[in-house]
């Protein structure tokens, strides 16, 4: 059984009660919180493993929250978000949201969305008993200590950000389509929420571009998907 602590954040104590349910069912241990300055103190408390995070909350919202976690933790981060939010979605995955879940939403996906995410980020910060290490032009990634360096300058990336960076490092010059891209890194089917892959990509381009908006290493191929050019050292 699992044994990770998740933090929902909701202010409809009926869902954070649903998922609190659901999530301790299969052996998670749950804290919650009703506005977004109650999760962030929350998350100081208890140092959970994930956050699911409303975004339409008061005194703080999800995607204010997300911005301010992002200051200090990487934690996988899972919006909670209602269909007319599409832009509040966006928002969200470029302060540095890892995945959202749409309302009304079906507990077994929630639960799928989490597993996916934990899986990720105990990746990130597991040790490999050799070094892995990739250098691509002037970015440097070493798989053993999950650190990432361009130009000699540490980057911080979330969970899914450094999944994606190292799927493309690991075969440059090879294009993938978002949908192999989502699935690949992911560890699902796609199911139309491959959208999301292009707002992590972007804000990967931030991070590792000196000028993103003339990328220099992370491209897109129009109608076919994306790329990481240099040279491999």
């Amino acid at each position: 059984m699992a044994n990770e602590k998740i933090l929902i954040v909701d202010d409809d104590k009926n869902i954070c009660d649903l998922l609190r349910l659901y999530l301790e069912k299969e052996g998670y241990q749950t804290f919650q919180a009703h506005d977004g300055e109650a999760a962030l103190a929350a998350y100081t408390q208890n140092k959970p493993d994930l956050v699911l995070l409303d975004v339409m909350m008061p005194v703080m919202d999800g995607v204010a929250a997300t911005a301010k976690i992002r200051e200090f933790s990487n934690v996988p981060i899972i919006l909670l978000t209602a269909k007319s939010e599409t832009e509040d979605k966006v928002l969200g995955l470029n302060v540095g949201a890892d995945d959202y879940i749409t309302k009304p939403f079906v507990p077994v996906e929630v639960l799928a969305r989490v597993r996916s995410q934990l899986r990720r980020y105990a990746s990130l910060g597991s040790h490999q008993a050799e070094p892995d290490s990739l250098t691509i032009g002037g970015i440097s990634m070493d798989d053993r200590t999950k650190t990432v360096t361009v130009e000699g300058e540490s980057v911080s990336l979330t969970p899914t950000e450094y999944a994606i960076l190292h799927l493309l490092m690991s075969n440059p010059g090879k294009v993938y389509s978002t949908k192999t891209l989502y699935e690949a890194v992911w560890r699902e089917a796609a199911l139309g929420s491959e959208g999301s892959v292009a707002v992590h990509i972007r804000h990967l381009r931030e991070k590792i571009e000196i000028n993103p908006s003339e990328p220099r290493y992370l491209k897109v191929m129009w109608g076919q998907g994306y790329k990481l050019e240099g040279e491999k050292k």
